[in-house]
């Protein structure tokens, strides 16, 4: 998902691990099995909120075990390594903004304003969240993108384009790839712009704008990658946006 800039606080609404609330978790699971869904809870909590501080690369097993209270040896019986706990991680912050943007173009009929929304909100999202963009970027360069979570979904809404005649291109896969890297490209751009800029309220004021407009550019740039002509990608991409739903957590 190149390496990405260094992380800082997110400046919208947190991160939540999955299953980090334990109202969430069913209690009517044998106690044995929600124990154990606890502590899986609280190390997935734990590391969501050490990369948010020190950056992915940064985090050792040990930290995250403290983190979360729960001893060294019992990590094993959650994730094999660190890299599994990251892509455990990775797979439901995405599948639950997959869910968010379905929920978002629910009342939408137009293909094209699908892909317009889908992408905006996704570099607006990693604009508030770096954390968040920054692991977009990881997994934007996984063998895992196209199966699941977010490129399974840009597949679907550009084959459901290509259906209805609304999207005219020479080679699905390719224009599909096309997307993925401009917005990735698109998100990196932005966050080392984010990180470099002063922390003023009058600049990230001026940030924000230059962020949604940014956002309209690059959404317009894709629909023309799926056949669109400029003027009328343009148009569409500038269209406002649908209020954001609030997501679910996962028991």
């Amino acid at each position: 998902m190149p390496q990405a800039p260094k992380p800082r606080a997110s400046r919208g609404r947190s991160l939540k691990a999955p299953g980090a609330s334990r109202d969430a978790i069913n209690r009517s699971y044998p106690r044995g099995a929600r124990r154990k869904r606890e502590t899986r809870a609280r190390l997935l909590d734990a590391a969501l909120k050490l990369v948010a501080a020190k950056g992915l690369s940064s985090v050792t097993i040990n930290e995250i075990t403290e983190a979360a209270d729960v001893g060294f040896g019992s990590f094993y019986n959650h994730f094999e390594s660190k890299e599994g706990i990251f892509t455990a991680l990775i797979e439901w912050l995405f599948e639950e903004f997959a869910d968010t943007l379905d929920r978002l173009a629910a009342g939408l009929s137009d293909p094209a304003e699908v892909i317009a929304v889908s992408v905006r909100h996704t570099l607006l999202r990693a604009y508030r969240e770096p954390v968040w963009g920054q692991l977009l970027i990881r997994e934007g360069l996984s063998p895992r993108l196209l199966s699941r979570g977010l490129g399974l979904r840009l597949l679907r809404d550009s084959e459901k384009g290509i259906s209805e005649r609304r999207f005219v291109i020479a080679d699905r896969f390719m224009s599909v790839i096309t997307v993925i890297g401009t917005v990735l490209a698109g998100i990196a751009a932005e966050l080392q712009l984010a990180i470099s800029s002063k922390r003023t309220v009058r600049a990230r004021k001026v940030l924000r704008s230059k962020e949604e407009k940014f956002a309209q550019r690059t959404a317009a740039i894709v629909l023309q990658a799926f056949g669109l002509t400029r003027v009328e990608a343009e148009r569409i991409a500038r269209r406002p946006l649908p209020t954001v739903p609030d997501a679910p957590t996962l028991p």
